[in-house]
């Protein structure tokens, strides 16, 4: 253990914002009788975030440029049988990054919200919320073990489910995070079997003890099957990682979180909860390497994500929607990444995406603000002169994102897709042209919102829904009358855009050197060079940051990029008739039906698997437990036994004659049996 990180220290990351979130819980609000009010629980909050943001940042110096590193067990909670069950810390260069990553993106929130949720009636609930969000990311990632980790894994998932259904009194709101809250179980189901298949087979939960025991259980089979072991464990694990990170079939909660206040929007799609399920995979790399089937597996799911997600953000007119399904997206990415075991790759694009896309979030945001509270793009046009600030910050998040040379996304994304282009899996011709067909995508939706939004004629006078919108309701609501002109957001709001905004564009040049050439994930991420070749001919093919940006703009994704710019400019500013008739001959061919529908997956998990679960458990219900259970084994053995009694007790008539009468009988019958019918 390095002597510059203490345990008191490191304690101090994760409780600073739990006890923010606690003070501002308890005493900011009617439960604890207001005695803080907003400053007090606004301050607190920040101030917790804060604390743990300098300390995350000087355990990234110790652990980055003094070799700096910890792993110890802080308290045990108990030992069943030879299974410990332990909280510790693990911290090393992904775990340093991590914390640097969740805590800088939270504070900015947190700042943001300020200005965001200033006249909502929830103003010190919201900020106990996502302080407690991030209390548990940070116990997430800071985990030395499963335990502690699905502690974090729950507790994200638990106040997801807060956030999302913020609006309580809202109808779509409720429906959205018990969706989101179902959907995730689904996930954790498997990710818990993961748990306890490796728990059985290595005996612990530790993660250098479960690593240590590889080599042991590599080539065991599961007991009935022809399956391996490590390859079971694998996908189960990754099944986890597909409810959180919300890939194809488990992302249909993520489009309708946007039923949460726009901030929460930037939290959970940027820094914290998607991003659980990309961190715990890389974290479990040295398993994930010993199953090729696993590997396919995630190279499939990440590769159909990607794609098809992406589609469906062409025609969302709500700008936090189109962003949520651009995070679907990117989070595909990430995931064929992982399954092409360039891991430090798509970390590194957890990282620089968390930057630019908490950017357009909390820029949508603003435009909302601006808008007052018109969501739909339609409705919108010219917004740029009256906001400045915050269309030249979106404008740089969109250029991150679709991978503009130079920028931070461009990075990350370029080196996916040289690393698919690299992998020799089965899943890997797939995998490259969903990941080319995504970067046309990618710009073309990105910038089709920009366009609408702050360019072109004025819309924002004619909007037919802008008097009947449920935002009366206080979703996202400021007070602004619905007719006023777009106005610049408050310092509050831009200055968290503008401190995104500096990452967004200089994160990926600074990291790519460490990040994906040297060895900044040396002995934390571990790839199997003999079987998996991607990361080396990355590197063989990638020398720095500018001889890569200028091969950018030879390369195919930046003529995608750019047709996608250009496609989307002349559907918008120049030709609007063209994507009406697009849309109308779509309409006719039933292919937007399709589109708005999302595949028909959140048709077949209402009508098929929510309704016939509900089938299925009124069939239960009334047979099984009212008719059978109640009916038959309860109720009807009482009424047995009343009938019999009642028949004893005629018999039992206290009649001196009967009972001799009775005694005669039987001597007869005896005598009967033995003389006559016994020979």
């Amino acid at each position: 253990m390095s002597q510059t990180l203490s345990v008191s220290m490191l304690l101090a990351v994760p409780l600073a914002p739990l006890a923010g979130s606690a003070l501002a819980g308890i005493w900011g609000t009617a439960f604890g009788g207001n005695k803080i009010g907003r400053t007090g629980s606004s301050s607190l909050t920040i101030l917790g975030v804060l604390v743990s943001l300098l300390i995350s940042a000087f355990v990234f110096k110790s652990v980055v440029f003094e070799g700096a590193t910890f792993n110890e067990t802080i308290y045990t909670w108990m030992v069943v049988g030879g299974l410990k069950m332990e909280v510790g810390f693990l911290i090393d260069s992904i775990t340093a990054m991590m914390m640097c990553v969740v805590t800088f993106v939270s504070l900015m929130v947190h700042i943001y919200t300020m200005g965001y949720m200033a006249d909502d009636e929830g103003y010190d609930r919201f900020f106990s919320y996502i302080s407690l969000f991030t209390f548990s990311m940070l116990m997430l990632v800071m985990a030395n073990n499963l335990l502690q980790l699905f502690f974090g894994w729950e507790a994200v998932g638990l106040v997801s489910y807060l956030l999302i259904g913020f609006y309580y009194k809202k109808p779509t709101a409720i429906f959205a995070n018990m969706k989101a809250f179902l959907v995730n179980r689904v996930g954790d189901f498997g990710f818990i079997l993961g748990i306890g298949l490796i728990a059985a087979y290595t005996g612990t939960l530790n993660y250098s003890e479960i690593f240590a025991k590889l080599p042991e259980i590599q080539n065991t089979l599961l007991p009935g099957t022809g399956w391996l072991l490590v390859t079971v464990i694998a996908i189960c694990l990754f099944i986890g990682a597909m409810g959180k990170s919300a890939q194809f079939p488990l992302h249909a909660w993520l489009p309708d979180s946007m039923e949460g206040p726009t901030p929460i929007s930037a939290l959970i799609h940027a820094a914290t909860m998607v991003t659980a399920g990309i961190f715990m995979v890389s974290r479990m790399s040295p398993l994930f390497e010993l199953s090729d089937t696993a590997l396919n597996f995630i190279l499939i799911i990440g590769s159909i994500t990607a794609l098809f997600m992406g589609i469906l953000g062409i025609i969302q007119n709500d700008i936090k929607r189109v962003i949520a399904y651009s995070t679907l997206s990117q989070l595909g990415y990430m995931t064929i990444a992982l399954g092409v075991s360039a891991y430090s790759v798509a970390t590194f694009h957890l990282m620089t995406h968390a930057f630019f896309k908490a950017l357009l979030f909390l820029g949508a945001g603003s435009v909302i603000m601006g808008m007052h509270h018109n969501q739909d793009i339609r409705w919108m046009g010219g917004v740029r002169k009256y906001m400045p600030i915050t269309w030249i910050t979106f404008l740089l998040g969109n250029l991150a994102l679709i991978g503009t040379p130079f920028f931070s996304g461009f990075y990350s994304k370029d080196a996916i897709i040289e690393a698919v282009h690299a992998s020799n899996l089965p899943a890997a011709g797939f995998a490259t042209f969903a990941v080319l067909a995504g970067v046309f995508i990618t710009a073309f939706y990105s910038f089709r919102v920009y366009f609408l939004v702050f360019h072109g004629k004025e819309r924002y006078d004619q909007n037919p829904d802008a008097h009947h919108d449920d935002h009366a309701h206080g979703h996202d609501d400021h007070g602004h009358g619905h007719d006023a002109k777009p106005h610049e957001s408050p310092a509050v709001v831009t200055v968290p855009l503008l401190l995104l905004a500096i990452p967004s564009v200089v994160i990926g040049a600074m990291a790519l050197a460490p990040m994906v050439l040297g060895d900044f994930f040396k002995g934390v991420i571990h790839v199997d060079g003999t079987k998996h070749h991607a990361m080396a001919e990355l590197r063989h093919d990638i020398h720095d940051w500018v001889s890569m940006a200028l091969h950018g703009f030879t390369a195919a994704p930046f003529w995608l990029a750019l047709a996608g710019v250009v496609v989307a400019f002349v559907f918008y500013m120049v030709k609007p008739a063209i994507p009406t008739a697009i849309m109308s001959f779509s309409k006719k061919i039933g292919l937007y039906q399709v589109l708005e529908g999302k595949y028909g997956v959140d048709w077949v998990y209402e009508n098929i698997f929510a309704r016939g679960a509900r089938v299925a458990g009124t069939v239960f219900w009334k047979v099984g437990d009212q008719a059978i259970i109640d009916g038959a084994i309860v109720n009807g053995s009482w009424k047995l036994t009343a009938k019999l009694g009642q028949l004893v007790r005629r018999l039992q008539s206290g009649y001196l004659y009967h009972y001799a009468l009775v005694m005669i009988l039987g001597v007869f019958a005896l005598m009967t049996y033995f003389v006559w019918l016994n020979k």
